[in-house]
């Protein structure tokens, strides 16, 4: 499956990386390539939680990017 995953730089400089369609699912990273592993982890466990816990597992989220 695949994740819509929004990456902020905080004002620390720390990169945090944020996945909307499974909440609380977040991680972080002093770069953006290690914030982008780090939630795929993240990932990975979280869909295992819920595979474990029997529950559903929520669809990926579509998206368009409109230019402006």
């Amino acid at each position: 499956m695949k994740y819509r995953v929004l990456i902020q730089q905080d004002e620390d400089g720390v990169f945090v990386a944020e996945v909307p369609a499974l909440p609380g699912c977040l991680s972080q990273g002093h770069t953006r390539t290690e914030a982008l592993r780090n939630i795929q982890e993240a990932i990975a466990v979280y869909l295992e939680s819920l595979s474990a816990h029997q529950e559903p597992v929520p669809s990926a989220i579509e998206e368009e990017i409109v230019e402006v």
